[in-house]
């Protein structure tokens, strides 16, 4: 894999990265800017085991980076009937990209979804114990979630990827529509539960630093904790718009306008933490390196 008996790497560090069109693709290219680390945005399709090949030969990456998927436009709706486009990107391409890294001695850095639990009986909402790593995903209410638990599962076996979970992310960019909070933000009516999320600023420099270090197997990649909309919606009035208002609806009035359900759960991150023992909280974190940053309102 091109790493030394400790986890480090011998060589520059040369990053080929898949996603450059979409959101965490781009800002994984700007991190590397600003870190100084060679990389290259991968010109194939996932799926066109030949285009990957091709990119790895003239790139000669120490590490490979899989920000490139399916979530759907405008949301994870349009997966349901888009069901072949789907598979092809997130299990063909994906497990192809894997396996050509694999036959190359790559670490492939892969990021995927918490978005395939949902709170259950062993996991109830609220109590404060979140899903591990190895525990089986018991949601499947959506094709995306569903394609993703599939593809997990199966990459599990190749013991060069690095599967990283991340959930309802969120950045300090409050304009990007893909952004948890600008979706909430715009919405006519939310629901109101407390979820695992990923702060895109605190752990996509984790993500760079776990290629560094060769990590491999599966992460919940959240912030500990959990935040719930109206909690994520307060703080918005409180930093940025005291005159923000919204409304509330039940999961089953919310079932009436989407086509699949949606996950929600509580991922256990005490693994990430204890590789990476600076991570905040999610509250925290919302605070530190979202609403603080973006803030409009006088200080008290």
């Amino acid at each position: 894999m091109g790493a030394t008996a400790n986890g480090t790497s011998a060589q520059p560090f040369k990053f080929l990265i898949y996603g450059r069109t979409g959101w965490i693709g781009g800002l994984l290219g700007k991190l590397c800017e600003a870190q100084s680390i060679d990389y290259v945005y991968g010109s194939g399709r996932l799926q066109n085991r030949v285009d990957l090949e091709a990119d790895i030969a003239t790139v000669k990456p120490t590490h490979v980076f899989n920000a490139a998927g399916v979530t759907g436009r405008p949301n994870v709706d349009w997966c349901e009937s888009h069901k072949v486009e789907t598979i092809r990107t997130n299990v063909v391409g994906t497990l192809t990209l894997a396996d050509v890294c694999r036959e190359n001695g790559l670490v492939l850095i892969n990021y995927a979804t918490g978005c395939i639990f949902e709170y259950d009986a062993a996991h109830p909402l609220g109590s404060g114990i979140g899903f591990k790593e190895e525990d089986t995903p018991n949601f499947i209410g959506s094709f995306y979630s569903k394609t993703k638990a599939m593809v997990e599962d199966l990459l599990n076996n190749y013991e060069n990827v690095c599967t990283l979970r991340v959930r309802m992310p969120i950045s300090s960019d409050l304009s990007n529509p893909r952004n948890f909070i600008t979706k909430i933000a715009r919405y006519e009516k939310v629901v109101d539960i407390p979820n695992s999320m990923t702060i895109l600023d605190e752990l996509l420099p984790i993500s760079i630093e776990m290629a560094k270090r060769n990590l491999t197997g599966i992460y919940n990649f959240t912030n500990p904790g959990v935040v719930s909309h109206n909690e994520i919606l307060e703080m918005y009035r409180e930093y940025i718009d005291p005159s923000f208002t919204w409304k509330n609806f039940t999961l089953e009035e919310q079932a009436k306008v989407i086509v699949a359900p949606r996950s929600n759960n509580e991922l256990d991150a005490s693994k990430l933490k204890k590789e990476f023992p600076e991570l905040l909280s999610i509250k925290d974190s919302l605070i530190q390196n979202v609403f603080k940053p973006n803030r409009k309102t006088p200080v008290a």
